[in-house]
């Protein structure tokens, strides 16, 4: 991903400084820990690079930036997936032993997450790993510790897609062997089932969400302009990795205008209903709005 780095703690401050300095007043922090387990288990520590970069950005600058964290797994387990992994006996029978995604104890890690990025200083909560009840698990735990003014920007429509490969390499890549052969399509949404994405929408919306994000963008517009319409909710869209990626490869190669497709992508994540966008081309925006 051109242009795309991870950030150390070290190099916070300059880099939150700079996105401040374009006027961009929200940002939402993905944390590439510096090592995995089974059970995710340095998501939830106090000295997490999530919690330890919101503690800095809210010292530093206080309330001049809105911090939205991500609460997901796939960052801190070893298998890559947003929930834990669990094996599964079939007809008692330990050579028939099967690996899934356990929806259940996974709620309760990422309360747990979730309550700690809190902790931490974070105004937004946004859970990304498409947990069934993830939002109703998350809402009670806040407001048992007494965090009832957070914000929860649930990803309500993730959908299974090949464009989220080059955030892959970026996070997985060192760590995961076959980061590139995940299938997370028993959680995620497939892309031709609508009606799964109403119901999805409508169920964060009942269990507490303030915001729901749809992802990919570009490809979704549809799924966009039809949330809005039913629902009528704020909708922030998350334009991803891989529509990134494409836009940066053909630019590279000449075949397209990069600083025209960039507008244009964004505009039309916009014309279709989105009421915020997370988008890796939002610092060049933030410069040409400038000019």
């Amino acid at each position: 991903m051109p242009g795309i780095r991870k950030i150390c703690l070290q190099n916070l401050t300059q880099h939150v400084q700079d996105i401040i300095d374009l006027g961009i007043s929200s940002i939402i922090i993905f944390g590439i820990p510096e090592h995995r387990d089974r059970r995710a288990s340095s998501a939830v520590s106090k000295d997490g690079v999530v919690q330890r970069a919101i503690r800095k950005i809210k010292k530093e600058f206080g309330g001049l930036l809105n911090i939205v964290t991500d609460v997901c797994i796939c960052q801190y387990n070893l298998s890559g997936h947003c929930g834990l992994v669990i094996s599964r006996n079939n007809n008692n029978n330990s050579s028939n032993n099967s690996r899934i995604v356990d929806n259940d104890s996974t709620l309760g890690l990422l309360s747990k997450i979730a309550i700690s990025h809190a902790e931490s200083g974070a105004d937004v909560i946004a859970p990304s790993s498409m947990m069934d009840c993830q939002v109703y698990s998350i809402r009670n735990s806040l407001k048992s510790k007494g965090f009832k003014n957070i914000k929860i920007m649930s990803y309500a429509a993730k959908h299974a897609s090949a464009l989220y490969l080059p955030f892959r390499m970026t996070a997985f890549s060192n760590k995961i062997n076959n980061y590139n052969i995940i299938d997370k399509s028993a959680y995620q949404i497939g892309y031709s089932n609508p009606r799964e994405v109403i119901r999805e929408v409508q169920a964060d919306i009942h269990e507490g969400a303030d915001m729901i994000v749809i992802k990919p963008g570009i490809a979704y517009l549809d799924v966009v302009s039809m949330i809005k319409e039913v629902f009528d909710f704020p909708i922030a869209v998350q334009n991803v990795s891989g529509e990134y990626a494409m836009i940066k490869a053909a630019a590279r190669n000449g075949w397209i205008d990069e600083d025209e497709w960039k507008v244009n992508s964004i505009a039309a994540i916009k014309r279709a209903g989105a009421d915020n966008i997370i988008s890796y081309f939002s610092t060049d925006l933030a410069r040409y709005l400038e000019h």
